[in-house]
């Protein structure tokens, strides 16, 4: 997979619980794809791309590594970004 819906993908990291919430949440300009911010929900995504997501009290800046056919549980779903807020160890 080269390419990937924004509100799929923001599922499938489980940034968020819902699918029509992550529609939500970039209909609501919560999300800029490297900087700009992004209104459509069927945007596509590459890997590399970087998001800034705001949610409730909290941003979020990650790095798109990979993307899934499916919603896996919280560990695969780690692997599908970097968080570049997380000081490397």
């Amino acid at each position: 997979m080269e390419r990937q819906r924004l509100d799929k993908w923001l599922w499938h990291a489980r940034v968020v619980k819902a699918r029509t919430s992550a529609a939500a949440l970039v209909e609501a300009g919560h999300v800029r794809v490297n900087g700009g911010r992004q209104t459509a929900p069927g945007h596509l995504l590459k890997r590399g791309d970087v998001l800034t997501v705001s949610l409730d009290r909290t941003v979020r800046l990650l790095k798109v590594e990979a993307f899934a056919a499916r919603r896996g549980d919280a560990n695969a779903a780690t692997g599908l970004y970097t968080d570049l807020q997380k000081p490397e160890v």
